[in-house]
């Protein structure tokens, strides 16, 4: 691989001498989709935030000199009584990045209309205060505020957790979209196999060590399945070829 975004050599994490993540090696190239997955307490969200810089860890992590990373996590605990909306947010953001030049004064206006209109939000959407706002709103929203601040990576955190089907599908098609234009690089922690063998070029898996990385259709082997979640007749019915 020429030029890779993101190089991870032996990271390891742990809390309190006990080990969260052991022996997680990649390279990721530019412009793919990796999903991450495994079960429950593998260490995914650990892993993420190891990407992020947020918990310390061992082994390397370099991304590119140009990469600029966008984070969605999987949720904010909002107050329903607390009256901001996601378009005080994204105008407080603006604000910050402005006062460290990464965005003109006026430009900032220009960027947050254009989320706007690429993400879908609504103005009901944006004018409602962020606790009282449906499961896909606010992961749509939520997504927008992290486009704010031009990152070519987009990290997320089982984006669709809290979302019923239907509202499943609006996100997966907009990240989908997302990449078609923008070429980002996108890296989701999932549970949904349907999704990492519709969209994802590369697959990771991890269970507190990473067993396999690569194309889902190579690297999801029956013995790799059943190492992530155990013996499972239906396997089979995840697979949505693409």
């Amino acid at each position: 691989m020429t030029d890779p975004i993101l190089k991870i050599e032996n990271l390891a994490v742990g809390f309190d001498d006990v080990p969260i993540l052991e022996n997680v090696s990649f390279e990721l190239g530019r412009g793919e989709s990796l999903s991450v997955i495994g079960p429950n307490g593998a260490g995914k969200t650990v892993f993420l935030r190891s990407l992020l810089g947020t918990v310390p860890y061992n082994g390397i992590v370099t991304w590119a000199p140009d990469a600029r990373l966008g984070y969605v996590p999987q949720k904010i605990d909002a107050d329903r009584h607390l009256p901001v909306t996601f378009r005080n947010l994204l105008a407080a953001k603006a604000n910050v990045l402005r006062g460290e030049r990464r965005m003109e004064n006026g430009e900032w206006r220009e960027k947050i209309n254009e989320i706007v209109e690429t993400v879908g939000l609504t103005e009901k959407i944006l004018n409602t205060p962020v606790g009282h706002l449906s499961g896909g709103e606010f992961q749509r929203a939520l997504i927008g505020f992290a486009l704010l601040g031009k990152p070519n990576v987009l990290l997320l955190d089982e984006p669709t957790a809290s979302i019923d089907v239907a509202g499943e599908e609006q996100v997966y098609e907009l990240l989908h979209r997302l990449q078609d234009e923008y070429r980002f690089t996108i890296i989701v922690v999932s549970h949904d196999l349907s999704f990492v063998y519709r969209y994802a070029t590369k697959v990771l898996c991890i269970n507190r060590s990473g067993l396999c990385f690569g194309n889902p259709e190579e690297a999801l082997t029956p013995d790799v399945l059943e190492q992530l979640y155990g013996p499972h007749k239906y396997y089979h019915h995840f697979h949505h070829p693409k």
